[in-house]
């Protein structure tokens, strides 16, 4: 596993096998961050945009697609080499699927016909798709982005996801029970969901009550709690918490501003309770969380 933060852009790239990765990128910024990274023409690439959007530029600049939010874009080249070269919009996440064509054949094996781009009139072609996100991928993707589990099987549960995603995004059978929740399956309901997340993120520092939260969004007190654990495997207010610690993290980073600032910023009256809040996520207080950073520059 690597993360990087880089000038340019930020994202973390996760193995799951040989010939084989994601990419998840995020862009929290308000500006707009360029990510680069060498993908040869041996590989098959799957991007998809959870949040906002970007842009995919090509040939020295000379040609580009846009992929926005809950949309997807499939690239395939045996010609030609496609290295990632993205614009991310601020405030945009994207997940991209990384795998070689031996590895992908391997997946399908006597299947691989039914993949349009494999057959045998077009694997000498290039080949790129754009699609909807389907609200079954869009619970595995925003699993795949938040999920809080313990270290040792971190790799294992990503890697279980990433077939998910795979398996779902050439499911072409409509009436196929892909999701185990009915309730999930809507996707308006999938998007009152989403709509509960960043309701909670904007008002972190005074968020809702879940009462007044589902009254927001037009779903029962039921219906938020069980949908919110399904997309993003935590409840809200757990949810909540991961988020505002990864954000007062990110502050701490930028050295622009002191414990007490950051705590205010994130919803807590004191500092202490702060200091409190942040040793229980990371196991150490935001100070020596600093020096630590400092020493190690």
């Amino acid at each position: 596993m690597e993360s990087k933060n880089i000038a340019q852009g930020s994202f973390e790239e996760l193995p799951i096998e040989n010939g084989f990765y994601i990419l998840k990128i995020q862009n929290n910024t308000p500006e707009i961050k360029k990510v680069t990274r060498e993908i040869n023409r041996s590989y098959i690439q799957f991007h998809f945009c959870l949040k906002g959007g970007g842009k995919f530029v090509f040939n020295q600049g000379n040609y580009a697609l846009e992929v926005t939010e809950e949309n997807s874009l499939l690239l395939y080249n045996t010609q030609l080499d496609l290295p990632l070269n993205l614009l991310l919009s601020p405030n945009s996440w994207m997940v991209s699927v990384v795998m070689s064509i031996r590895k992908f054949h391997s997946l399908f094996s006597e299947e691989a016909n039914y993949i349009p781009f494999l057959s045998e009139e077009n694997k000498e072609k290039k080949y790129y798709a754009q699609d909807p996100v389907s609200p079954p991928i869009a619970v595995v993707l925003s699993q795949i982005i938040n999920y809080n589990l313990h270290p040792t099987v971190k790799s294992l549960y990503v890697k279980g996801k990433i077939y998910e995603l795979i398996a779902l995004y050439f499911n072409k059978n409509t009436d196929a029970d892909v999701e185990q929740c009915p309730f999930l399956v809507d996707e308006d309901n999938v998007k009152r969901i989403r709509k509960a997340k960043e309701i909670i993120i904007s008002n972190m520092a005074e968020p809702p009550t879940l009462s007044e939260l589902s009254k927001e969004i037009g779903l029962s007190l039921k219906r938020l709690k069980e949908g919110f654990k399904q997309i993003y495997g935590d409840s809200v207010y757990s949810f909540l918490f991961d988020y505002k610690m990864e954000y007062a993290r990110r502050l701490l980073e930028s050295g622009e501003y002191n414990v007490s600032e950051i705590g205010l910023k994130i919803g807590y009256s004191t500092s202490s309770h702060f200091i409190t809040a942040f040793k229980k996520k990371y196991g150490t207080t935001p100070k020596k969380y600093v020096m630590a950073l400092a020493n190690s520059l």
